[in-house]
């Protein structure tokens, strides 16, 4: 059974490697899958797809929406 959760991915960027400036943000997803760990899986991708650069990702499902 296919079931949609909401998944948060904190994304955190660096500039370049030898800076301690960093950007960050906290990305929010609503994914259609059959697991919590497929949901998270899929969010890690569509994260990385929107943010190519990001050298960090903390996923965490936060609730069942349906």
């Amino acid at each position: 059974m296919v079931h949609t959760y909401e998944v948060l991915v904190d994304i955190r960027e660096y500039p370049d490697m030898t800076s301690n400036v960093f950007h960050s943000e906290t990305s929010r997803y609503e994914i259609d899958a059959e697991s919590k760990e497929l949901a998270t899986g899929m969010a890690r991708m569509q994260a990385r797809s929107e943010h190519p650069k990001c050298t960090e990702y903390d996923v965490r499902v936060t609730r069942l929406l349906k």
